[in-house]
């Protein structure tokens, strides 16, 4: 146990700099490394994958608060942009959890590895893909609808949403800058409804560890939370001094580098 304590206050450091730098609230470093820790641990296979996204998706919470904070600080936050988008989301983070209960755990952990190594690619390569203006006719109901999807999706893969919401946004010809700090706000409902259809869908699971609610383990929560709080700041910092390109192609290879590591484990 003491061993899976360091690994979660470790886990913790890297989610905040990744929520601060990325606009990513950490499911993508998290989910990997708890279903290593929950296999360390001895816990039943057929509930790891889901405790690893129920548990992510709660740590992520006290991440999202710390990391649009910082961004917040420096004016980078479309506020108008993070409403039309938390409504779609919370619907749909509901909706991908109730998706997720019906999958078998090597299924989910498949998913997830091909969605970000798509995503990577596309970051990577800085594709310009058709870049429209957002209009204010189209922008309320368009927001609302790609929210929902961004939710039911990052819901599913236990994410905070910036894997979708950053690529998403510059494809709208946002200033990536700008991205990452919405990406960060838009995290905390994503985060929030997410978790609580882990929690209400794992009640009924007789398989779960002790100090687990549903698919969410406190004792990962607690950790990963108590550094990544510390941590977000910082990398908040460093988003706003790297280059457009270059804040791109670390997004991309952070994406392309879990995706391979959740196809191999």
């Amino acid at each position: 146990m003491l061993d899976a304590i360091v690994i979660y206050l470790l886990l913790g450091c890297a989610v905040g700099l990744s929520a601060g730098l990325l606009g990513v609230g950490g499911g993508l470093i998290i989910v990997p490394v708890l279903v290593v820790a929950f296999q360390m641990q001895d816990m039943q296979s057929s509930t790891i994958m889901h405790l690893a996204l129920g548990t992510s998706l709660a740590s992520i919470v006290m991440t999202a608060i710390s990391a649009v904070l910082a961004h917040q600080r420096r004016g980078a936050v479309v506020w108008h942009i993070v409403y039309g988008l938390a409504g779609g989301m919370l619907l749909g983070s509901l909706l991908g959890a109730v998706i997720a209960d019906q999958l078998s755990s090597s299924v989910l952990q498949r998913v997830f590895a091909l969605v970000e190594f798509v995503i990577a690619i596309y970051m990577m390569a800085g594709a310009p893909a058709v870049r429209r203006a957002m209009t204010v006719a189209i922008q309320r109901l368009e927001l609302l609808l790609a929210g929902a999807g961004i939710g039911a999706v990052s819901a599913l893969l236990g994410i905070g949403g910036g894997t979708l919401t950053v690529p998403y946004l510059c494809w709208r010809g946002r200033d990536i800058h700008q991205a990452v700090a919405v990406s960060a706000a838009c995290g905390l409902p994503i985060a929030l409804s997410g978790a609580l259809g882990y929690l209400l869908t794992g009640l009924d699971e007789i398989h779960l560890p002790p100090l687990a609610t549903g698919f969410i383990y406190w004792p990962a929560v607690g950790g990963i939370a108590a550094t990544s709080l510390l941590f977000a700041p910082l990398g908040a910092r460093l988003a706003h001094a790297l280059p457009v390109t270059q804040l791109k192609r670390v997004f991309g290879s952070v994406l392309l580098l879990i995706a391979v590591s959740m196809f191999v484990i």
